[in-house]
């Protein structure tokens, strides 16, 4: 789908001209980040979830890892909000 939506813009003046176009490959766009960003969440989850059970014997550097994951994660979070806003209002605009 990304494919079709770059070839459109590379091959075609649709993206500028038509706002209903525009609108549909931005929301194809957003999606396809949305479900990028849901991956990266889950492995960063996994990872945390791997790491867990050798904190507690004490492992300082792992510790300091877990807490980059979870801001990472978190940051990751912030940023599929912010997506899922824009993808909303994208939908709404496609409505009328």
């Amino acid at each position: 789908m990304i494919r079709l939506c770059a070839k459109i813009v590379a091959d075609t003046d649709l993206y500028e001209t038509d706002r209903e176009v525009q609108n549909l490959i931005d929301w194809v766009c957003l999606s396809e980040q949305i479900k990028e960003n849901n991956n990266t969440i889950r492995n960063l989850t996994g990872e945390y979830k791997k790491i867990e059970p050798d904190c507690h014997e004490g492992v300082r550097a792992q510790l300091e890892r877990m807490k980059e994951l979870c801001k990472e994660r978190n940051n990751l979070y912030e940023k599929q909000n912010d997506l899922k806003g824009q993808k909303w209002k994208i939908e709404k605009s496609l409505e009328r």
